[in-house]
Parts: structure tokens; sequence; C-alpha cells
């Protein structure tokens, strides 16, 4: 028998992962908000992989009580998720995979493009997901990373922060909506480059996110934490200083 899982978090998404690696002969024990992890990462204190798979608003809490036995062993797929959101509670070298399926209750896996993944423990999350025909690529290095993880960031915040505008889907926010989109979209990335202290390729970031809208053409562009996403942007920008006029003249908008 394989080496067991620790899933945090068993929603949709965890649901997903879990289906994945029991099909690759890991047994998987799930980990819920009323578990006690030092009891658990007693009983199991090597297991093959820590899969935290709670909302990225969940997963500072979850971060803080992790059990030192468990630390080389962590994976976080969680959204808007940059270096510094681990390697504040000392997590040098986690497994990180940008997800780019959805999973909605009732409904089966829909994949966008290849999502893909770093880490010490990075095949293991490929063959899972490969036992479900989802699509992952394995990165080479930590700056590849975070390039992928700025990529996400960008196409969740500007479909999200735009289409509170727009409505509609990613293609009509291109196709018919552009000047806004890049617009909002290279303030954005001026915020990524303050959350990460370096100097991003937009140009490059904005050609990964069409591709992203190419993968799933009718993915709506305003999700629930769309609001929310738009307060964020705009704390991180007074926090370093930056104008991001359109942002602010969303949030404008919305106030009235």
């Amino acid at each position: 028998m394989k080496s067991p899982v620790i899933l945090i978090g068993i929603g949709e998404m965890g649901s997903v992962f879990a289906r994945g690696l029991l099909r690759s002969g890991h047994p998987v024990y799930p980990v819920t908000r009323t578990t006690d992890l030092a009891e658990t990462a007693r009983l199991l204190p090597s297991p093959e992989l820590v899969l935290v798979a709670v909302a990225e608003n969940d997963l500072h809490a979850v971060l803080e009580q992790i059990p030192a036995t468990w630390f080389q062993r962590i994976a976080l797929l969680q959204n808007e998720l940059l270096p510094g959101d681990w390697q504040q509670y000392g997590f040098t070298q986690p497994t990180v995979i940008s997800v780019w399926f959805e999973k909605k209750k009732g409904q089966d896996v829909k994949v966008l493009i290849p999502s893909p993944v770093y880490g010490p423990q990075a095949a293991v999350l490929q063959q899972c997901l490969g036992n479900l025909d989802i699509p992952v690529r394995v990165l080479a290095d930590a700056s590849e990373l975070l390039f992928e993880l700025v990529l996400k960031n960008v196409y969740i915040i500007t479909t999200n922060c735009a289409g509170l505008v727009t409505g509609g889907t990613v293609s009509e926010l291109w196709g018919q909506h552009r000047e806004l989109a890049e617009t909002v979209a290279r303030e954005v990335i001026q915020i990524q480059e303050s959350l990460t202290d370096q100097e991003l390729p937009a140009d490059k970031l904005i050609t990964g996110m069409l591709e992203a809208f190419e993968g799933d053409p009718d993915h709506g562009c305003m999700g629930r934490s769309a609001p929310a996403r738009l307060a964020r942007a705009l704390q991180q920008a007074d926090a370093a200083g930056l104008e991001v006029p359109r942002l602010r003249e969303i949030a404008s908008r919305q106030q009235q």
C-alpha cells in the first residue's frame, strides 16, 4: 500500500483530488474543521502529502496550525496565492498547483487549460489528476511557478473586476470591452508586482490570460467573490501607493 495523503478540506475541489489520489492507491485521510491536527500528525507523522484544499479565505488560519512534522509535505492549490502566503509561516518548498479546472456541485470537472505544478510532490499530483484525465504540466523551477501563480491571479482578478461593469463571458469581455479588460489587467499586474517585489512581463501575462479565455470562451466573468476581490485589490494598491484609476472607477460605480 502506498503512503497516506492528508486532505485538509473536503469540499468540491478536495473531492476531485481525493478521487484521483485513491485511484493512485494512496489512502486518503480527510481533515475537517473539528479535526485535531496535532493528534493527526502524531498518528500519521510521515504522509506522502498534506494537501491543503480549503478555500482561499481559510488558508492562513490553516497554515498557522500545520504541525512541524508535516512542513516538508505541504501542497497548496488556492486562488490568489503568492510565495509570501506560505513563506510567512516558514514553509520553504511546498508543492503548489495552479488549478485551471472547475468543479461545481452536481457537475463534472471542466478543464480550461492544463494546470501547472511545481514542488517536491509534483509527480504525485500529476498522476492524481491524470487518473481523472485532467491535464497537468510539471514546471522546471520556482520562477516558472511565480509566473503561473501571477497569471492565474491576473485572470481571476481582471475578469471579476471588469465583469462588475460588463457582466457576460470572458470572450465577450475581450471582444466587446478590450480597452477596459486590458487596462484593468495592467493595473492588476502593477499590484502583483508590488506584492512579489518583482518586475513582471505584462505582455506575456496578458497573452497567457487570453489563452485561458480561449480554453473556455463562455466562462462567466463575475463570480460571487468579485466585489471582495476588487476590495482586496484596492487595499493592496493603497498599501503600495498605486493609483490604479480604472479599478477605483469600477469601485466608485459599485457604490452608486
